[in-house]
Parts: structure tokens; sequence; C-alpha cells
């Protein structure tokens, strides 16, 4: 059996806590960010937790996150 490979674009979007909650950041942060209210541009600066429902897909994609 091969070794399982690491999804490096999933690998620098998602990272872990060290409780073991894993963290993501939200999207369209960089793009046409004039016309964004402030109040959208001020939750792009914050990291939201990944929902459990989406737990298993990005560990699958990143063995490495799973401690």
């Amino acid at each position: 059996m091969p070794k399982m490979k690491t999804h490096k674009g999933a690998q620098r979007r998602y990272g872990v806590t060290g409780s073991g909650k894993l963290l993501r950041m939200k999207r369209h942060s960089s793009h046409l960010r004039r016309k964004k209210p402030k109040e959208v541009t001020r939750t792009f600066s914050t990291t939201q937790p990944v929902h459990a429902t989406q737990r298993k897909r990005v560990l699958r994609l990143v063995p490495a996150l799973n401690r």
C-alpha cells in the first residue's frame, strides 16, 4: 500500500489548535476588498472553526492534522 499523500493546498488553509479543533480562514478576503462593508472585512481576519460535518473530509486531505 503506498503512503498517503498530503493535499498541499489544504495543508496551507487549515490548522489545528492545541485542543484538537480544526481552524480555517474565510474565503474572498483579498479580491475587491474596497467595495465590501467594513463588518465583512473585519471577519476576514479571524479564524473560523471547521464545521463538524467537514472534519472527516479535511482530515483525509491532511493526515498530519490528525493527532
